[in-house]
């Protein structure tokens, strides 16, 4: 492989990762704080991509991309808000298995609404920025590189909140002891739903940042909850670090696994094979 083309996929998985380590981080953040592993934290993302799409369009891709990133990321995080005030709040404490069939329940329900509110057909709209750039011969998509430069912005942004800031320290102690983080006077209540909307808000980022670059349907969450629940058990879950690194693995096997047919339809069968063997040699990445 000549290196314009090495480089050409390697920045295809970058892009890829980009997006996919926004909504795992949020997945992450979730299950490190609150221990719950949240089956509608793909739907958020998809709902995101909608509203992001549906707005945009409305107003025109070029002037409408911020309104309708804003307007996804906020539609995403009331929708966390409820979930965690009037559901989660009521398993906490209990078996996995209840969360889990709790959050699925959810995605059922906001997977209906979103067929009801927007059908199920396919949405599109333009990106925000055009153009390419042409290096050793190869274009690469500039809006690809917004993505790229977008996500490691929100990754410092993400690591900064967490450890330079007092509800960081606040959420790094919710998951050690929550019990004496009650008992010091933090509100740990306000704190869960607070760090629920946040990862919320996470989901629908990166469903409104991928919005522009390939087609949306209600059918788009399913995917990425898989491959975000690969990425946050490969990279560790609830560590945002962790995070970073396995949608970088997960990104990158996948860009080149289009290389050709053979290798395209093992990628993602990779991708389970490098979790199932996280999981094998730390098994302690489940919890």
């Amino acid at each position: 492989m000549d290196p314009g083309k090495f480089l050409l996929f390697a920045t295809g998985g970058l892009a890829d990762a980009a997006y996919l380590f926004i909504v795992a981080a949020g997945l992450s953040l979730v299950f490190g704080a609150l221990r719950v592993i949240n089956m509608a934290h793909g739907s958020l993302y998809m709902i995101a991509a909608m509203v992001s799409v549906v707005v945009a369009n409305r107003l025109g891709a070029g002037i409408g991309f911020l309104p309708a990133l804003l307007g996804a990321v906020l539609v995403a995080a009331a929708i966390g808000a409820v979930i965690e005030t009037t559901v989660l709040k009521r398993v906490y404490g209990h078996e996995h298995l209840v969360q889990l069939l709790a959050t699925y329940a959810i995605a059922l329900i906001i997977g209906g609404a979103a067929r009801l509110i927007f059908g199920s057909n396919y949405r599109t709209t333009s990106t925000p920025i055009q153009g390419s750039l042409t290096i050793l011969g190869y274009s690469y998509s500039l809006y690809a590189l917004v993505m790229i430069a977008a996500a490691i912005l929100i990754g410092l942004g993400m690591y900064g909140l967490l450890f330079r800031t007092r509800l960081g320290r606040n959420i790094r102690a919710a998951v050690s002891d929550p019990e004496l983080l009650n008992a010091s006077g933090v509100n740990v209540t306000l704190l869960y739903t607070a760090v629920f909307t946040v990862g919320a808000g996470l989901a629908g980022l990166g469903g409104a940042i991928v919005a522009p670059s390939q087609a949306v349907d209600p059918t788009i969450g399913d995917s990425v909850l898989v491959l975000a629940f690969a990425i946050s058990v490969i990279g560790g879950l609830g560590s945002i670090i962790g995070s970073a690194v396995g949608a970088l693995m997960v990104g990158e096997v996948i860009s080149f696994g289009l290389i050709n047919p053979t290798t395209n339809s093992f990628a993602l069968a990779f991708v389970f094979i490098i979790m199932t063997l996280v999981l094998t040699v730390r098994p302690w990445a489940r919890a």
